[in-house]
């Protein structure tokens, strides 16, 4: 209870600097110009957007759901879940929405190189940078994306977040979400996946074009072992079936 309260403090303090800056951005920008009261408007709402995505993120993350092709996790193989897990995020039942071992790899990287080229994103995190963020690698908008992950985990259950961002990736060839990619890619319902077709979707959204085997079968194929070998690693499955994967054939429908 007292961490939760904490954490609200944070967001609060998150959400009051959000205020102050578009408050002030306004009395900076004030004049005789137009264009300038305008710009500040729109920087004062775009300050207030992200304070209500905080307060209100149930109903922000509704806004932003395509419930016409939503998939219940319960209808997604356990495999499939275990695979994008494993590869993705292997912490994701044990962090809070933002992984400190993660986070401190990256920022290691960062440092030496200088660059904003690792982000220690979580499955959580992924999820907010995919329902509400922009791409771009500045470190505003990264505490953004983890005060955000923070509070979909006080607000939301693992599964429900990891049935979610199965819905919102983008696994290539045109297809946002499991349903569309099981169909598009293998042609059928994601709860008919095997354990290959599985392996070969999750190792796509951490590089949909490179990977696609759409467009380049091989490094599906690659990409696929190393996805087997996680699944192995985290003791999901045994290394016999992740050979018996590794060999299945693939009846990929063709790209239309």
């Amino acid at each position: 209870m007292r961490n939760s309260k904490f954490i609200w403090f944070l967001l609060v303090i998150f959400a009051s600097a959000f205020i102050w800056a578009g408050g002030a951005s306004i009395i900076q920008k004030l004049g005789p110009e137009a264009s300038k009261v305008k710009g500040a408007v729109a920087q004062a709402a775009g300050s207030w957007e992200r304070v209500y995505r905080v307060f209100a993120l149930k109903s922000a993350i509704d806004a932003k759901m395509d419930k016409k092709k939503y998939i219940k996790l319960d209808d997604v193989p356990l495999t499939l879940q275990q695979a994008i897990i494993a590869v993705e995020d292997n912490r994701f039942y044990r962090h809070s929405g933002f992984d400190i071992e993660g986070i401190a790899r990256a920022l290691l990287v960062n440092l030496q190189t200088g660059t904003l080229t690792e982000g220690g994103s979580t499955i959580t995190q992924q999820l907010v940078k995919n329902l509400f963020l922009t791409q771009e690698k500045t470190w505003g908008r990264k505490v953004e994306e983890v005060v955000l992950a923070v509070d979909m985990e006080l607000r939301y259950s693992k599964e429900d977040i990891l049935e979610m961002y199965l819905n919102t990736i983008y696994f290539g060839s045109g297809a946002y979400g499991i349903g569309d990619a099981a169909k598009i890619y293998f042609g059928k319902k994601p709860a008919d996946l095997t354990l290959a077709e599985s392996s070969m979707l999750a190792g796509l959204p951490n590089a949909p074009t490179a990977f696609s085997p759409h467009n380049d079968l091989e490094a599906a194929k690659q990409r696929q072992s190393i996805v087997l070998a996680a699944m192995v690693r985290n003791s999901y499955i045994g290394p016999k079936l992740a050979q018996e994967a590794k060999q299945s054939p693939l009846n990929l429908i063709s790209k239309k």
